[in-house]
């Protein structure tokens, strides 16, 4: 992706957000110097990878195959090892109209999925096998809102605004807005982008990014080259 395109995406993002009432955090508008700048102060949400994330998930067509995503917070993993502490994250997510986030599952991340305005949110579901993987064949139950539901295998969910559905490790879900751009909020266990996003096609989590402009913000695949 080119970093004129994702400043772009980044300014659009954050008007659509304050559309619907959601205000970022004020370190979401440092920029890239500021960050810099304020690296020690900042060391906690750089470890929790807290901040704009944007991904074509190295594809190349954002507009086909992609997802905005902000994180507001993030716990730590060795509280939820040991059952106590900041356990929990959360973030928004932007899914444009028609715009796949592919299927994928997590092991250890359970998330709640909510749709916070906008369009209709469609989640396509699979059940896991024996051995979590992948399974055409099987469907699962899940709750929404707090109801359990059965899906079958492929089965697509719509969700209105104000509507979601908790998603458990070995549920497989791939997601898009219909009908318009959808506004998402997701709050989880800690979240580990790195090594918990098991995809069932092989492809990256991050952008590959070209350098065309300068940064307005930076992503939070940035924070090692840029803080060290």
């Amino acid at each position: 992706m080119k970093r004129s395109t994702i400043n772009e995406i980044m300014a659009a993002a954050d008007e659509m957000i304050r559309s619907y009432g959601f205000k970022l955090p004020p370190f979401a508008y440092w920029t890239p110097e500021e960050f810099v700048a304020r690296k020690q102060a900042a060391k906690a949400l750089v470890d929790a990878r807290c901040g704009w994330d944007i991904t074509d998930y190295g594809a190349g067509n954002f507009d086909e195959m992609g997802l905005f995503l902000f994180t507001l917070r993030n716990g730590r993993l060795a509280d939820l090892q040991r059952g106590g502490g900041m356990c929990y994250a959360e973030k928004l997510l932007i899914s444009r109209q028609d715009q796949l986030s592919p299927m994928h599952t997590h092991v250890i991340k359970a998330e709640d999925i909510i749709n916070r305005g906008g369009a209709t949110m469609v989640v396509e579901l699979y059940g896991s096998d024996d051995d979590g993987n992948f399974a055409e064949d099987r469907g699962g139950m899940i709750m929404c809102d707090g109801i359990a539901r059965e899906f079958a295998p492929g089965e697509k969910l719509k969700f209105a605004p104000g509507e979601s559905l908790t998603l458990m490790p070995g549920d497989w879900h791939a997601f898009w807005g219909e009908g318009g751009d959808v506004l998402i909020g997701e709050v989880s266990t800690v979240n580990d982008d790195e090594t918990d996003n098991i995809f069932r096609e092989p492809i990256g989590r991050f952008a590959d990014i070209r350098e065309d402009v300068d940064p307005t913000h930076l992503l939070v695949s940035d924070y090692a080259k840029w803080l060290g």
